[in-house]
């Protein structure tokens, strides 16, 4: 039940995850990390298996540290794409990862992108896209409502219309969802919507 998406809007993209760890019919938290940051202006939205998609967004990151670490200056995120491309391409015929990934970033050249990567390598820069359940209803109502150059407050209305439609129609919809941005100012965290407190499952000891 996992949900992630992400548009590109006037100097900014946005990326949304649902925060639930699930497995089979079990919620293990509500508070799961699924939107990494790369750097200062990266982000990358992940989905799928939760070992794959933690091990491997893992892997991105450090290796976007490194290649920075190294040569002084960031990947672009058109590079950052590409190198992840590359690495699923790769790992695809050894021992694939069951990830999903939207990579947004903002460079001072060419302002923000999107990137859309899926666990066979495909990549594509686009405009608006979305992995999971919420793929079936986020982007009918994107296609409706999306226009480019959009402002950041039509951005964030457009992500609510996009929230209350998946918790509305499927049978069990994550309660929490995070939205980030990043734009000429940098990666960070935009707002939460909740309709659970985050937090941990309680065990009880006898």
């Amino acid at each position: 039940m996992e949900c992630v998406f992400g548009l590109v809007g006037k100097g900014f993209a946005i990326v949304v995850a649902d925060t639930s760890a699930v497995h089979g019919i079990l919620v293990h938290k509500t508070n799961e990390e699924k939107i990494m940051k790369l750097d200062s202006h990266k982000l990358m939205a992940a989905s799928g298996e939760g070992g794959d998609r933690v091990q491997f967004t893992e892997y991105i990151l450090k290796n976007v540290a490194l290649y920075q670490f190294r040569n002084g200056i960031p990947l672009t995120t058109s590079a950052a794409a590409n190198f992840t491309r590359a690495e699923l391409a790769a790992a695809l015929r050894k021992n694939p990862y069951a990830v999903n990934i939207l990579l947004a970033g903002y460079d001072n050249h060419t302002g923000p992108s999107l990137y859309y990567i899926d666990y066979l390598a495909t990549l594509h820069k686009v405009d608006k896209a979305a992995f999971g359940y919420a793929s079936y209803f986020s982007l009918s109502i994107m296609d409706t409502h999306y226009h480019a150059g959009m402002s950041l407050q039509e951005a964030i209305d457009l992500v609510d219309k996009c929230i209350t439609e998946i918790r509305s129609r499927l049978v069990v919809a994550p309660p929490n969802f995070v939205i980030k941005i990043v734009d000429q100012h940098g990666a960070r965290e935009c707002a939460w919507r909740q309709s659970l407190p985050s937090a941990s499952p309680t065990f009880i000891h006898n």
